[in-house]
C-alpha cells in the first residue's frame, strides 16, 4: 500500500523529492501518512479534495483484496 501512495503522489506534485509516506500496521488495520511539500498540498487535496478522495479510494480497494483496513492522512 505505501508504495502505491508514494507513486502516486510523486506523479501529482511538483517536488516528488519531497514526498515522504510511512506506514503503520496493526493486526489487520494499516495507517498510511503522507507528507508533501507546502506548496503541492493543494494537488494532493484537489478542488474540494477530490484528489485526496479519489487516492483514498484506490487504495482501499487495493487493502480489501488483502482483507485490510486502510486509513490514509495527508499531514503538513
Amino acid at each position: 500500500m505505501k508504495e502505491l501512495v508514494e507513486i502516486i503522489a510523486k506523479s501529482l506534485v511538483v517536488h516528488p523529492e519531497e514526498v515522504t509516506v510511512t506506514e503503520a500496521v496493526n493486526e489487520d488495520e494499516v495507517l498510511i501518512q503522507l507528507r508533501v511539500a507546502q506548496d503541492d498540498m493543494g494537488k494532493i487535496i484537489g478542488k474540494q479534495g477530490r484528489i485526496a478522495k479519489a487516492l483514498r479510494t484506490v487504495v482501499k480497494a487495493a487493502a480489501t483484496m488483502e482483507n485490510k483496513k486502510v486509513t490514509v492522512e495527508i499531514l503538513q
